[in-house]
């Protein structure tokens, strides 16, 4: 992983230097506190599509699901590029990156993990051998922004 300054307009008053970025456990806190997770996707006539979403984060992915007959799912089937962010407009996390259906898999640990993650966070979640029938997605980033003091530590990791 790699963590910079993200190229902004030079009047946003982003820092030059590297003092004051924020921390990879930062952004994994965010993610793994929040209740709900705005996802973008792109429709098949390339409109952008967004949705609120439950979820949880493991091991730096996010995990999360719906009906399979979604826009939101239908969309990622097709086409897997999407843009995930909480709803904090000033304690901001955004990941940019690819999901693919879980459909198939996880293994079982991680299936379970899932399951039992669900009902601890939510109070409620289908059990793990429903992860088996598709619906379930996992988003793996590749680029992250992330600041709560705009400008002074706002982050760009990449993967």
């Amino acid at each position: 992983m790699n963590r910079t300054r993200p190229a902004m307009p030079k009047d946003y008053g982003v820092p030059p230097d590297t003092r004051g970025l924020l921390t990879w456990e930062h952004v994994t806190d965010r993610m793994t506190k929040a209740q709900h997770y705005w996802i973008s996707s792109v429709d098949p006539g390339g409109r952008p599509h967004a949705t609120p979403v439950d979820g949880l984060w493991l091991d730096d992915r996010l995990y999360f699901g719906g009906s399979p007959q979604t826009r939101r799912n239908r969309n990622i089937v097709a086409n897997s590029a999407v843009c995930v962010h909480l709803p904090d407009a000033m304690d901001v996390v955004i990941l940019h990156g690819e999901a693919r259906e879980l459909r198939g898999e996880p293994d079982k640990a991680l299936a379970k993990r899932l399951a039992d993650g669900s009902k601890k966070k939510y109070g409620f979640g289908v059990k793990a051998e429903d992860y088996y029938k598709g619906g379930a997605f996992v988003l793996t980033p590749r680029v992250v922004f992330a600041w709560s003091s705009f400008p002074k530590d706002v982050t760009k990791f990449t993967f």
